[in-house]
């Protein structure tokens, strides 16, 4: 049995050529965030029959799954990763549209302490932050 089918067994979910084909998509595509339209057109590229509006319940169902997270990191567009155990946040370049992943113990330890100055406690986070180069 393949990575793919035991991941979507565990997850509790059927094993569609669908599923795994955009499983594979999204795995294959490690440090990138694609949308569902980005998904749609490696599907094409590899000559697979599958719809839009399959590719968007699929990565509905992924997110409930918790196989993939999904960001809003343009106005209006949602991205997709693999779900991964290690918390990570995100810098997102204003000129290049790129992506930096990155973690920071510090920032991490001072987002926990500020929730408790306030009497709370953080249950989950996401950190986005919008840079552009340096001036010189």
């Amino acid at each position: 049995m393949t990575n793919e089918n035991q991941e979507l067994k565990k997850a509790g979910l059927k094993v569609t050529l669908p599923r795994v084909k955009i499983l594979q998509i999204l795995e294959g595509s490690e440090g990138s965030h694609l949308s569902a339209d980005d998904v749609y057109r490696k599907l094409l590229d590899q000559g697979e029959d599958v719809g839009l509006a399959t590719v968007y319940r699929v990565l509905t169902q992924f997110e409930s799954a918790g196989l993939v997270m999904r960001h809003h990191f343009e106005a209006g567009t949602a991205v997709f990763e693999i779900a991964q155990e290690d918390h990570h946040d995100h810098m997102i370049c204003l000129e290049t549209g790129k992506v930096i992943e990155f973690f920071d113990p510090i920032i991490e330890q001072r987002q926990k302490e500020i929730a408790a100055e306030h009497g709370y406690e953080i249950e989950d986070h996401n950190l986005i932050l919008y840079v552009k180069p340096k001036s010189k």
